[in-house]
């Protein structure tokens, strides 16, 4: 078969002629990218405008005695002609082929392969949805119980072998999840304080039980709040940066390369970021609970109730008792959040979305499962009154 020549005549390759229900392209010269220039589109808008007149079966033939030469481009031609009989209802006949453009032909017979035709999947009912639901949330619970074994198993490993456990991670991300949320965990602290007295002193104004506003603020602080608003802003904050960090060693295949080389990613990975968050937690519930009291003396003080006075009555109705409950709280929320974080992490699937993913769910399911802690000790404090 002879290359193509680059052609400059204006003179169309292809010929529409149609006479009721039949049709006839008639193909000459060299087809080609070069040569077909808006001849395609323009046989294509008649074959349509033909096929759509009325809904008889329509036969369409193609002439190809006279092609010299033809390319990619030329056959693609012919199969998009072909494409759209089909689609219509049509039919459609080769005649004067050559055996060299016949073969040429026949590697992409059939040639609805190249058209996928897209399946409708069935859609699910609503039992069928429930139960996928289900599934889901039961895999996802009995994820959450097997890795807790993991990390309590870790913990006693870490217990048993102190000298053993990154420290130095340890102590990096203490310190970014600990003096690093320092300034948020005051911000949001001072403010509520803020807010709990001045809403508090609304309603205890009408009774003439100013006085007891400090006690009642402090004392929701010391119990709830100030563990509760620490965790939360915890998870939005360490768990969201623990499932980003180890997503992205889950994406880039880093944690694969550990287990490769002999190592637990548990242990390597997790346990010192769930230490960290054991140990800050606390510590940063402490600091949020003396800027609420702070505040909320603050606040008093516009209603004028003296320090002394706040102080007194704090001093008379916070025991240490509600102090550890709530720095008890507090412990248990930060190895929630770090552990949660991390699993996340641990979890991380292939692709550009995947770690936000992992972090989305992170921040979700930390705030869930805070929330769930949070009523089962809540429930353990009704019962034991600690």
């Amino acid at each position: 078969m002879a290359s193509p020549k680059r052609t400059t005549s204006t003179a169309p390759v292809a010929n529409w002629r149609a006479s009721g229900a039949t049709a006839c392209v008639t193909l000459s010269g060299q087809i080609s990218a070069n040569t077909l220039g808006h001849t395609w589109q323009e046989v294509r808008d008649r074959q349509i405008a033909w096929l759509t007149q009325d809904s008889a079966s329509k036969t369409l033939q193609i002439d190809g005695a006279g092609i010299q030469y033809i390319d990619g481009a030329g056959l693609a031609f012919l199969i998009d002609l072909q494409h759209a009989q089909t689609l219509h209802g049509g039919t459609i006949e080769l005649r004067g082929f050559s055996a060299t453009h016949q073969n040429q032909l026949k590697r992409f017979t059939p040639f609805e392969k190249l058209f996928p035709k897209e399946e409708k999947g069935l859609d699910d009912g609503i039992f069928v949805k429930a139960g996928k639901a289900a599934s889901l949330l039961w895999n996802d619970i009995r994820g959450i119980i097997f890795f807790t074994g993991q990390v309590a198993s870790e913990l006693i490993w870490a217990a048993r072998n102190p000298l053993k456990v990154r420290w130095q991670d340890f102590a990096s991300v203490a310190v970014q999840a600990g003096l690093a949320a320092m300034p948020i965990v005051g911000l949001v602290a001072f403010l509520i304080g803020v807010i709990l007295s001045f809403q508090s002193a609304i309603g205890m104004e009408k009774f003439g039980a100013i006085t007891f506003v400090g006690p009642l603020v402090s004392l929701g602080i010391f119990r709830e709040l100030g563990p509760l608003i620490t965790a939360i802003l915890l998870a939005g904050r360490s768990s969201a940066a623990f499932a980003a960090e180890i997503g992205t060693m889950t994406v880039n295949s880093e944690v694969d390369a550990l287990v490769t080389a002999g190592l637990n990613p548990i242990r390597f990975l997790v346990l010192p970021r769930v230490l960290a968050g054991l140990v800050v937690a606390p510590i940063l519930t402490i600091y949020a609970d003396l800027v609420s009291v702070f505040s909320s003396s603050l606040t008093m003080l516009i209603y004028g109730v003296p320090l002394v006075n706040f102080y007194e009555g704090v001093l008379n109705t916070v025991v240490l008792e509600d102090i550890f409950s709530g720095l008890t709280k507090a412990t248990l929320f930060g190895v929630v959040v770090a552990s949660v974080g991390c699993l996340r992490g641990m979890q991380t699937g292939t692709g550009a979305a995947a770690v936000g993913i992992s972090t989305t769910r992170a921040v979700v399911s930390s705030i869930v499962m805070i929330t769930v802690v949070d009523g089962i000790f809540a429930y353990v404090s009704y019962r034991t009154g600690f």
